[in-house]
């Protein structure tokens, strides 16, 4: 029994298959890029429209204008807060990339399961709840929490503080402790990848372990402690919760200042434009940190 061929040699079946491979191909294609670009590119093209359009008793207008950025940049109030709430997410991932450095390079020092361990240890509040962990963070900071019942029983201070509540300094601590498991994993995984062998070839030839940290460790896992502190610059950047909940009056941020448009003002074009401006923080700082990563590279 013979099989029917196409004058180049290839089965019918098979020739007629192909369209059907090809169909399948662009199907799966579609689905794995197009989808998500739909999902990501769809929102931002519809704030950055909606930021340009005005509003009239509460409604958006048809016309398009510059109003809505024009009065972020000339108000001194928004741009206050939007500075101050840079500082804040920058104080935030240097902590954060300091203790988190500490954390994951003692981790990776273990030998056997104590290593994965503690690791799983240090991600474990990733699993909880963000507001549970924001009201843990109140029971430990509050008026009559354990950090000042702390003070007051090593005889510190002699009456409750509220420094470290409803304020900036509140925020900021808060954040550090929720989103530490953020700047430990990428760091401890950028240690994991250093060769061992490196290491031993540095102890070869008389390196101390100092030298060896700051000439092969430290220079091999900038990459991660970067992604480290990037990550969690950027959402604490975003962050309205937390300084909502432990941040009282003096804890505003920029991430207030959106959701107060959206949730409170219902001005939309105006909360848009602030999304925006935030959004274009964000790709700048992660374009700042793509080339300190490269520079550093090529050294």
């Amino acid at each position: 029994m013979s099989i029917a061929t196409t004058p180049t040699g290839i089965g019918i079946a098979e020739a007629a298959a192909r369209p059907k491979r090809g169909l399948g191909k662009l199907v799966a294609r579609l689905l794995v890029y197009g989808l998500p670009t739909v999902m990501i590119l769809l929102p931002l093209v519809s704030f950055l429209a909606s930021s340009f359009l005005g509003q009239d008793n509460g409604k958006p207008t048809g016309g398009l204008t510059f109003a809505n950025y024009a009065a972020f940049f000339t108000s001194s109030s928004y741009l206050y807060v939007f500075f101050g709430t840079l500082k804040l997410a920058f104080t935030v991932a240097l902590i954060s990339l300091f203790f988190g450095y500490i954390l994951s390079y003692l981790i990776w020092r273990l030998e056997g399961s104590a290593r994965y361990l503690l690791l799983l240890l240090s991600a474990l509040p990733l699993v909880m709840n963000y507001v549970v962990k924001i009201y843990a963070m109140r029971s430990i900071l509050g008026f009559n929490g354990f950090l000042n019942t702390m003070l007051l029983s090593l005889g510190i201070i002699e009456v409750p503080s509220r420094l470290f509540i409803f304020n900036q300094t509140a925020v900021m601590l808060t954040m550090a402790v929720i989103y530490l498991p953020f700047g430990i994993l990428p760091i401890f995984l950028a240690l994991e990848r250093i060769p061992q062998s490196l290491i031993s070839a540095a102890a070869d030839l008389g390196a101390k372990p100092g030298q060896i940290f700051m000439t092969v460790v430290l220079p091999l896992s900038l990459p991660g402690s970067i992604a480290a502190a990037l990550f969690v610059m950027v959402i604490a950047l975003g962050d309205y919760l937390t300084p909502q909940m432990v941040g009282g009056s003096e804890g505003f941020t920029f991430g207030r200042a959106v959701w107060s448009q959206f949730g409170m003002a219902f001005n939309w074009p105006f909360g848009a434009a602030l999304a925006v401006v935030l959004l274009l923080a964000v790709v700048a700082l992660i374009a700042l940190a793509s080339l300190i990563s490269r520079t550093a590279r090529v050294r």
